[in-house]
């Protein structure tokens, strides 16, 4: 699927409890996923590998060995913070940094990154992304639950209509 450069309709797929959301926009690509177990850690390869994802940004406490990613070639960060809360600084600061040397060195990927349901850190940080890439929050809050429904909880909505670049401009490229 191209990458999209503006807010549109619908999504690609109907969202149904634990599939993929491929977030799309000014040629950036973010699958925000819900957390792997040892089990469905098969799966969870193939959907990164159909998406061409080589960085997977953990943001819960991990509940798999990445071992089995980085044997395919897919880096595992992880970038944990508070279930149901935001990012503190220094997370952002990395999150933003992940994000665009992820799209320089790989234009055509995607940056998969999950938390336990994948529908409040995970979508927070791909919120933050999106803001920086000259989104306004609430489109940036509606795209994301367009395709994940139940995504971003109040607290995390008031961070989000909040935040701002430090010095007012965009972070990222």
């Amino acid at each position: 699927m191209a990458a999209s450069n503006h807010v549109s309709g619908k999504p690609h797929r109907s969202f149904t409890a634990g599939a993929p959301s491929l977030i799309e926009y000014k040629q950036q690509k973010f699958l925000i996923i819900n957390n792997p177990t040892s089990a469905t850690l098969p799966n969870f390869i193939n959907e990164l590998e159909k998406n061409q994802a080589k960085i997977v940004v953990r943001c819960c406490e991990p509940s798999y060995s990445s071992e089995p990613l980085k044997a395919k070639g897919i880096d595992v960060i992880d970038l944990q913070f508070d279930d149901g809360g935001s990012p503190p600084e220094d997370i952002i600061r990395q999150w933003l940094v992940i994000v665009k040397d992820t799209f320089e060195k790989s234009p055509n990927c995607s940056l998969a990154v999950h938390c336990v349901a994948g529908l409040g850190r995970a979508p927070v940080l791909v919120a933050i992304a999106l803001i920086e890439k000259g989104m306004k929050y609430h489109e940036a809050v509606d795209f994301i639950r367009n395709k994940r429904r139940g995504a971003i909880n109040k607290r995390q909505l008031d961070f989000l209509e909040n935040y701002k670049s430090k010095d007012g401009k965009c972070r990222i490229m």
